[in-house]
């Protein structure tokens, strides 16, 4: 199982850290699983960018990023080379350790979750 660690760039909510994850599963799926705020307006079908994250370390145990998704995260609020959408970032191995930066939400306009 994986853990992916949640840290914010709203400094005023306190990390974050999910244990036993089971691979296959995606960032966007364990932050609406353990309560941890991250908009995604189009339910998590690669359509939007507001799932909008940055990845802090441990991007090798996470899916590839297709042409589809770099076309959203251009469109991403001050995205960074470490951007990625949370629905497109698939845990691919048991011991993986994500660590996860996840953007002011207040600048988003999207769903509230």
């Amino acid at each position: 199982m994986a853990t992916i660690k949640f840290t914010f760039e709203d400094k005023s909510i306190p990390p974050v850290t999910v244990n036993h994850v089971p691979v296959d599963t995606s960032i966007l799926e364990v932050a609406e699983e353990n309560e941890v705020h991250l908009n995604h307006n189009c339910g998590g079908v690669c359509a939007c960018s507001t799932c909008h994250v940055y990845i802090k370390s441990g991007e090798d145990f996470l899916e590839e990023i297709s042409e589809k998704e770099e076309d959203f995260v251009d469109r991403a609020i001050n995205p960074r080379l470490e951007s990625r959408l949370g629905c497109q970032c698939i845990i691919l191995e048991a011991g993986a350790i994500v660590e996860v930066e996840i953007p002011d939400q207040k600048r988003i306009i999207g769903h509230e979750h």
